[in-house]
């Protein structure tokens, strides 16, 4: 059973790793995690370093020059939720901003052993499109999935 943290040190430690994050520090990033932790992430659930390592490197090749924006913030005994904007420089260039939200759990040890990342796969689609008819076909569901709603 995990004691009671200090809401303190699970904000330091958070923040901690954002900066990492922002500054692509591999490294770093890996941590802030215990050696048998778990992130889900896209419907996936990817365990251990090597997991993380997928995500990381996942991450990296498709996004440069992170800005983490956090909106919402809260800490509950060992569980630290954030609702926050990411600015991010996509391949070709094109700067977008998609809001994700995340959901860190904390071991006795202050080491991350759950990352649940929630963020909609549409904002993100751009930055895999390369042809004119995948960018055609993104916005095109972009627009039916507002259907209703504009």
């Amino acid at each position: 059973m995990v004691k009671q943290l200090s809401a303190e040190t699970i904000l330091k430690r958070a923040k901690a790793l954002d900066d990492a994050i922002e500054k692509s520090d591999t490294e770093e990033i890996i941590s802030h995690f215990s050696d048998n932790c778990e992130i889900q992430l896209l419907g996936i659930k990817l365990t251990g370093k090597e997991g993380l390592k997928k995500a990381i490197n996942w991450m990296f090749r498709h996004l440069s020059q992170i800005t983490l924006i956090p909106l919402t913030i809260m800490v509950d005994r060992n569980t630290f939720f954030e609702e926050f904007t990411m600015k991010t420089i996509i391949r070709g260039g094109k700067e977008i901003q998609v809001n994700q939200s995340e959901v860190l759990v904390y071991d006795d040890e202050y080491k991350v052993t759950s990352l649940r990342l929630y963020f909609d796969r549409l904002e993100l689609a751009v930055a895999y499109t390369t042809s004119p008819v995948e960018k055609i076909m993104v916005s095109l569901i972009n627009k039916a999935s507002l259907k209703g709603l504009l």
